[in-house]
């Protein structure tokens, strides 16, 4: 495929990616396969695909922030515990079958649908927890989910947002804030390592992460304006487009 026809497949999906990350997480599983697709190396297509995002997802965050989304105290602190949690999920990934972690994830993701598509997640923000009882909990989720993400990683924004809502009490704009600023972090860490061994690919990433950008901004402004039953059907998109993975993954690869 030339280059022309690269920047034709990739740039339209990084930007729709990037709407979607902004809105509820997940953006990956849409930008990811399209660099793929296009017949990018695999490191390369990982590494642009982490450069695209991450210039997307600051913007985002920017944006959330001067929306005063970020409660920037607690958001610290998850980032410091996302940290350790993605070392750590990252040596468990080299202990654990990944088989069987498939297996775990096509049965957690149909249910995980069905709470959001049936429950009240998102529709009815929960009385707020004591500040000191939320930083407990959204510090043992930022963890948990660390953990993912190191092991594995799809979604992990996806299930930031649902969990620091329905365990932490956040609300939906905090808890999107919160997820904005970790995956923030931890994306502009792994695009220091692809840019150090070279990976990355110019002049194509940054071109693809104005897109990204752009959709991110589009994202974040919808979701300043949208309530939590325009946010639903966004995630059931992103876990449905996983669930498909997983079920490739599982069963085709």
């Amino acid at each position: 495929m030339d280059t022309i026809l690269e920047y034709l497949l990739i740039c339209p999906l990084v930007m729709i990616a990037g709407f979607v990350d902004a809105i509820a997480g997940g953006g990956g599983l849409i930008s990811l396969p399209a660099y793929l697709i296009a017949g990018l190396p695999v490191h390369n297509a990982i590494a642009t695909n982490k450069m695209s995002s991450t210039m997307g997802t600051v913007l985002a965050t920017f944006k959330f922030a001067r929306s005063g989304f970020i409660p920037w105290k607690l958001a610290g602190v998850c980032v410091i515990f996302a940290f350790a949690g993605s070392s750590l999920g990252a040596k468990l990934a080299l202990l654990m079958d990944a088989h069987l972690f498939l297996i775990f994830m096509a049965i957690v993701l149909p249910l995980t649908a069905l709470y959001v598509t049936r429950g009240k997640a998102l529709v009815s923000e929960k009385e707020p927890y004591p500040y000191k009882k939320t930083a407990i909990l959204s510090i043992g989720t930022a963890l948990c989910i660390g953990v993912y993400d190191g092991f594995y990683g799809p979604g992990t924004g996806t299930f930031l947002l649902l969990l620091l809502t329905g365990i932490a009490h956040l609300s939906l704009k905090e808890a999107n804030g919160v997820t904005k600023v970790i995956n923030s972090t931890t994306n502009i860490a792994a695009l220091c390592v692809f840019l150090l061994n070279g990976k990355v690919l110019f002049p194509l990433g940054p071109i693809a992460g104005c897109f990204g950008m752009l959709g991110n901004y589009l994202g974040a402004v919808y979701f300043a304006k949208s309530g939590a039953k325009n946010v639903k059907p966004v995630i059931v998109v992103v876990l449905s487009i996983f669930f498909i993975k997983v079920i490739y993954e599982l069963f085709f690869k």
